[in-house]
């Protein structure tokens, strides 16, 4: 049996970061996933996924993340239920979260540091993409 999920979306608001009475990590978030059509109004609809994960992964997960980060989840559905204060019984559905990643690009001003600490002099492709002379002399052929 599988039992699979891959999501990409947005993050809804920051990761919430929690410990286990045993000391574990837990982070719970919601991503926004846009549909893949419209509705009649011609918009984009959006579902609001819940999910969580759990030790090292879901510290790192807090860390590098925030509302609107572009994530990617590797996961499986789970569902469980409880009874509330009420005594009614509640049932969840949710994303139990093994892998993630990072989609967002890096801000400009990293990009542009990182840049000028790799290049080397004579690079003739150390100007980010900006266009270049060059002469003839400098062809190899």
């Amino acid at each position: 049996m599988i039992n699979r999920t891959v999501l990409i979306g947005r993050l809804t608001k920051d990761v919430e970061l929690r410990h286990t009475a045993k000391g574990d990590a837990v982070a719970s978030f919601t991503v926004a996933v846009n549909r893949q059509f419209t509705n009649s109004q011609g918009e984009r609809e959006a579902d609001f996924i819940n999910c969580v994960m759990w030790r090292k992964a879901a510290e790192n997960f807090a860390k590098y993340t925030h509302k609107g980060s572009l994530v990617g989840i590797d996961g499986r559905i789970q569902t469980r239920s409880y009874e509330n204060q009420q005594g009614q019984r509640v049932y969840v559905t949710e994303i139990v979260a093994d892998n993630f990643s990072l989609l967002d690009s890096k801000p400009k001003s990293n990009q542009q540091n990182n840049t000028r600490q790799s290049t080397t002099p004579g690079d003739l492709f150390a100007n980010g993409g900006q266009s270049i002379e060059i002469t003839d002399d400098q062809l190899p052929f």
